[in-house]
C-alpha cells in the first residue's frame, strides 16, 4: 500500500515504511531517535503478539509429559513464518509478522529441547536452565547494563573495556577471529550462568 506521498514502502527501519510514518506523525519528537523508534506504535502490536504466543506456549507446557505438542507448535510456527516471509520479509527493526512467527518457532523448539533434557530425561545438567530461568529478568538487565557501561568506559585512546578484554585475552594467531569471538561470547554467558547459580543457591529471586 503506497504511503500518502505516493511512494512505495520499503523495509528500511528509518525510511519509507508505514510503521515509521505513523510514529513520525503521532509521536513526533518523542521518538527514541529523530527518525526511528524500535518500540513504536505499530511495531509494538506484533511485539505484543510475541508475548501472547509465549503465554500460550507456557499454558501448553503446563502438565505436559511428552514433547510432541511443543514440537508440533514450534515446527508449525516456523513453517508458517518462513512461508509468510516470502510475502512479508523477516525484519526485526519493524518487528514484522513473519519475524514474530519465526522467532517464536525457534524459541519454542529451544524450549522443547530444554524440556526434554530437564523434565523428560531428568538429566542433571538440565538444572543449568533452572538457575538462569529463576532470575532471567535480573540477568537480562545486568547483562545489558554492564555491556553498555563497558562500551562507554575507555581503555586507552581507542579501545573500550569490551574490545580490550577481547583483544587481550581472546585473540590468538592460530584460529580465526570468528572462532575467538564465539569463545568470548561463551565466556560472557558462562559468567552470567554462574551468577544465576549463585543467586539460586542463596535463594535470591528478583521478580518484576
Amino acid at each position: 500500500m503506497p504511503l500518502p506521498d505516493g511512494s512505495t514502502p520499503t523495509y528500511n527501519r528509518a525510511t519509507n515504511n508505514w510503521a515509521n510514518y505513523i510514529d513520525l506523525n503521532l509521536l513526533g519528537k518523542h521518538m527514541w531517535q529523530p527518525d526511528y523508534d524500535p518500540e513504536g506504535i505499530i511495531s509494538t502490536i506484533p511485539a505484543i503478539v510475541s508475548c501472547i504466543i509465549g503465554i500460550l506456549i507456557g499454558k501448553l507446557l503446563d502438565g505436559l509429559t511428552q514433547i510432541k505438542p511443543l514440537l508440533f507448535a514450534g515446527t508449525g510456527l516456523l513453517i508458517t513464518g518462513y512461508f509468510f516471509s516470502i510475502y512479508f520479509p523477516i525484519n526485526k527493526a519493524i518487528w514484522s509478522s513473519s519475524f514474530v512467527l519465526v522467532t517464536s518457532g525457534w524459541g519454542t523448539l529451544i524450549l522443547t529441547a530444554i524440556f526434554y533434557l530437564k523434565d523428560v530425561k531428568k538429566y542433571e545438567f538440565g538444572n543449568i536452565f533452572k538457575y538462569v530461568g529463576m532470575n532471567a529478568i535480573t540477568i537480562y538487565f545486568l547483562s545489558s547494563f554492564i555491556s553498555k557501561s563497558m562500551y562507554l568506559i575507555k581503555v586507552g585512546p581507542e579501545n573500550n573495556i569490551h574490545s580490550w578484554l577481547y583483544e587481550s585475552f581472546f585473540v590468538y594467531p592460530f584460529f580465526s577471529l570468528d572462532f575467538f569471538s564465539l569463545i568470548y561470547a561463551i565466556a560472557v554467558v558462562s559468567l552470567y550462568t554462574l551468577l544465576g547459580y549463585f543467586m539460586y543457591k542463596k535463594k535470591l529471586f528478583i521478580k518484576v
